[in-house]
């Protein structure tokens, strides 16, 4: 029987070098999406999934993720003296959105690495990883989805989206077998970032993972491998090759929409898709890039 999930471990050790000089003093999980930081987004869903136990996978010079999800004394009593209550409750929001906990990843030897950090603090039950470069909207279904499949399969499940072949080489992409359910696959074989025109199939693995503890007894003895990093992909093709070991892989393929705040035009459409679709925002932003637009064509 799969024990029910309480668990989830952010990695968020990343330099974030490709929005320097941004990044140089700020950690790339707190570049405002809109108005929240890119993590918040992250936390959030993993707490409507039902997670609340939350562990962020840190480095150097990302104090800044620990002070936002704690209390800031001077800023909510500003704030109460003043009655805005509304900002005020932004605040606390954050404050006590989940139990967050903390530990550095020391060495940057990769994402597998930094999962393996959560070894301890998970202990012998499944958890999620979620990725703090990935943002699924709201209003679409797919952690709760994972962990819903994951409890009937008792397997390790990675969430997939079709992608551009052209754009392959930039994903983890993974050979699958159909099962009984439209939206789920059996995984059968994985690849890190496969060489241009060589990929299996356009179905990328993306930033949400929900996985058994086996995994770390995997990681353990999984080498480095692309960019002298321990891949969490390796760790997984491992899995799915022998379903002995943990009950194989399967893939929940997502059709929603996913925001990747990791690359810098991405990020900007990130904003802009999320911001158009608020009710505060929406009304005036709309026609504004409707003449915007047209003033460009």
């Amino acid at each position: 029987m799969a024990s029910r999930i309480t668990k989830a471990v952010i990695p968020a050790a990343g330099l974030g070098t490709r929005f320097l000089p941004a990044t140089k003093a700020m950690p790339k999980e707190m570049l405002p999406v809109v108005d929240k930081p890119a993590i918040q987004y992250v936390v959030e869903e993993a707490v409507a999934a039902g997670l609340t136990d939350v562990l962020m996978i840190t480095g150097r010079n990302k104090s800044a993720l620990e002070n936002h999800f704690d209390r800031v004394g001077e800023l909510e009593a500003t704030l109460e003296r003043k009655g805005d209550t509304e900002r005020l409750q932004k605040v606390n929001y954050s404050t006590d959105l989940a139990d967050v906990h903390y530990v550095r990843q020391g060495d940057p030897k990769g994402l597998g690495h930094a999962v393996l950090r959560a070894r301890m603090h998970v202990g012998n039950e499944p958890f999620a990883v979620l990725l703090g470069d990935d943002i699924i909207d709201a209003r679409d279904i797919l952690l709760s989805r994972m962990i819903e499949v994951q409890a009937e399969r008792n397997a390790n499940v990675v969430a997939l989206l079709e992608v551009d072949p052209a754009v392959a080489q930039m994903y983890g992409i993974a050979t699958v077998e159909r099962t009984d359910d439209d939206d789920v696959v059996c995984i059968t074989g994985l690849v890190e970032k496969p060489a241009p025109g060589t990929a299996p199939s356009n179905l990328a693995i993306i930033g949400r993972y929900v996985l058994r503890p086996e995994i770390f007894d995997v990681l353990e003895e999984t080498p480095p491998g692309k960019g002298g990093e321990i891949q969490l992909t390796d760790a997984l093709q491992a899995l799915a090759a022998d379903e002995s070991i943990a009950g194989g892989v399967y893939g929940v393929v997502f059709r929603g929409r996913r925001y990747d705040t990791g690359d810098r035009l991405d990020y900007i459409k990130a904003i802009v898709q999320l911001a158009v679709d608020r009710e505060d925002l929406g009304e005036g932003l709309r026609p504004w890039l409707r003449d915007f637009v047209s003033k460009m064509e």
